[in-house]
């Protein structure tokens, strides 16, 4: 508990830090989400390495064919992006020709090829509120209803895998039929359909937080705990993080079901009254500026791109191709389509199946793609 605490505290404090003292206007959040990172359980060592704040997602018709726009900006979604973006300029430490910067990266050069996490770091998720799906339906707060029909309904779909919607607070069971959503429809309106922020955290607990183009050098990375602020029933937490995908069956080398450690904190903050706002921030360790995101259209509020979308991710991705001797031999030449690049990755891939079906044999439903259209962007230098 006290590790719990010790690590909210630390990102609250950096958010006070960003935010002068919590007077900017970009201070106004509904959820906050933090990465700490520690050596060990040791608090003295532990460093902040990422925030960032929303509850909003992208409106349909900004959907974006080029990877520009931001889809999801939930904050622990959008933590995890900037924990990408930690991770790249932890590889990038590797291009240089200096050994203190080598020495600096939190990934040594395995002799066969590739990078692994320097032994005994660990990573700490806190998010404010419980997330999203059905890890908050449990909550003390929304069982207070005592309608039997309603009791009903959440336990028939308990465990079920859920989806935000557009515009809209809250989530919804997914509905069985229409698993593919298509690029016209969006566009013609129909709503965009994105994963509950429980069911991505389920899945980084198989496949890690470093998504399938960084595990063509790097092993899968996991969390080692998630601390919540409020809103939160730890027994049910688990369940849905980890019990929901039991028999997943064998997992490839390197890949595991993650379990991580789950606690609240002793004096949560009040959450903000007032409607959420439609922005989020982000800041990244090393860099000293917040970034904003407008979670309508997935763009910084001056509308160029942020430094967490799919293209900025796939360009410095290429970059780490060309100069990284990898620990894949190497596949030809380097794809210059985002959606072939990912699946370089083949086991990452298989083992993404592996978890999709698994949710399906236990009943929780099918997982909703975005439309392929939007990963079939090339890569422009």
């Amino acid at each position: 508990q006290d590790f719990a605490d010790s690590v909210y505290q630390m990102v609250a404090q950096k958010f006070q830090e960003l935010t002068d003292n919590f007077t900017s206007m970009h201070a106004r959040h509904k959820t906050l989400a933090g990465i700490v990172m520690t050596k060990g359980l040791d608090i003295r060592q532990a460093q902040v390495i990422v925030l960032s704040s929303g509850t909003k997602c992208i409106n349909g018709e900004y959907i974006n064919d080029q990877g520009l726009a931001v889809n999801d900006c939930h904050a622990e979604i959008v933590a995890r992006r900037a924990f990408v973006h930690f991770l790249y300029s932890q590889l990038e430490l590797h291009l240089s020709k200096r050994r203190e910067d080598w020495e600096r990266s939190i990934f040594v050069r395995l002799k066969e090829g590739g990078y692994r996490l320097r032994e005994n770091i660990l990573f700490h998720l806190y998010v404010s509120t419980s997330p999203c799906g059905d890890a908050r339906l449990n909550s003390p707060y929304e069982i207070t209803t005592d309608l039997n029909s309603s009791k009903h309904i959440v336990r028939k779909y308990r465990g079920h895998l859920r989806t935000k919607i557009e515009s809209g607070e809250g989530t919804i069971p997914v509905r069985c039929h229409n698993t593919a959503q298509t690029w016209d429809g969006v566009l013609l309106g129909e709503q965009l359909i994105t994963m509950s922020c429980t069911d991505k955290i389920a899945r980084w607990n198989i496949l890690g937080l470093q998504g399938a183009l960084l595990s063509f050098f790097i092993e899968p990375m996991y969390l080692h705990s998630i601390i919540v602020g409020s809103l939160y029933h730890t027994g049910h937490l688990s369940r849905v993080m980890s019990h929901r995908i039991e028999d997943i069956g064998q997992l490839p080398t390197s890949y595991r079901r993650n379990q991580l450690l789950l606690s609240g904190v002793s004096h949560a903050d009040a959450r903000q009254p007032g409607k959420s706002p439609s922005f989020s921030v982000n800041w990244i360790v090393g860099n000293a500026d917040l970034e904003v995101i407008n979670a309508t259209t997935g763009k910084r509020t001056c509308g160029s791109p942020s430094r967490l979308c799919k293209h900025m991710f796939f360009t410095r991705w290429a970059k780490l191709h060309g100069k990284l001797s990898t620990r894949i031999p190497s596949h030809g030449d380097m794809p210059s389509v985002y959606s072939e690049a990912k699946l370089v990755a083949q086991t990452y891939q298989s083992v993404k199946q592996q978890l999709f079906k698994a949710f399906q044999k236990a009943g929780l439903g099918t997982w909703v793609k975005k439309p392929p259209e939007q990963d079939q962007f090339l890569l422009t230098v």
